[in-house]
């Protein structure tokens, strides 16, 4: 046991400590931000201060399980419903799908107009550009003199169309509003 001021404990001690503090932590996914740190902290101080009375080792086993520990934040954050969904976080990862496949058509182009240039300076006609596979279709890009003139197609494939769903709906989190469907349209009971 160890009775001496949290200041002064151990760095095994800490280290218990921290990993309590971090494994509560990794449960405690579904918070905001500031609520799970005010946790973290909270959780800290009084591991501290129960080390400096009873030892590290009972301060951590007086926390009891940390998974029912951390069910109880949640419960108590979000009540009986649990999380909701964050359309602002699939809006966000859905963007983020968007920009990555444009900033891909818009380098892959700029690369093979390049590409033409160091080959023929003043390059002049329609030139063919295949695309990225399963990402970005086929372009034709149009050069006058060595500049860059008209590009038509390089328009995204359905797969990019699909990750966006995909990241909207991981992004999301949208399977958190299958509870309270259900609870809306509970299913009628077979007669018989």
């Amino acid at each position: 046991m160890n009775r001496t001021s949290d200041s002064e404990l151990p760095l095994a001690d800490r280290l218990r400590i921290e990993r309590a503090v971090w494994t509560l932590d990794s449960h405690l996914d579904n918070l905001p931000l500031r609520s799970k740190r005010a946790k973290r902290r909270e959780t800290r101080a009084n591991l501290h201060a129960a080390a400096a009375d009873v030892g590290t080792a009972a301060a951590i086993r007086g926390l009891g399980d940390l998974r029912s520990l951390a069910a109880g934040y949640l419960a108590a954050e979000y009540g009986e419903h649990g999380p909701r969904p964050s359309y602002t976080m699939g809006a966000v990862w859905l963007i983020m799908v968007h920009v990555i496949a444009g900033l891909l058509s818009v380098a892959g182009k700029a690369a093979f107009t390049a590409g033409v240039r160091a080959a023929e300076p003043r390059a002049t006609g329609d030139f063919h550009w295949p695309g990225v596979r399963y990402v970005i279709n086929e372009a034709t890009i149009t050069l006058r003199d060595g500049a860059a003139g008209a590009t038509a197609g390089g328009s995204w494939t359905p797969l990019v169309y699909l990750l966006s769903v995909v990241a909207f709906v991981v992004g999301g989190q949208l399977w958190r509003l299958l509870p309270q469907w259900r609870r809306r349209y509970p299913r009628a009971a077979p007669q018989v």
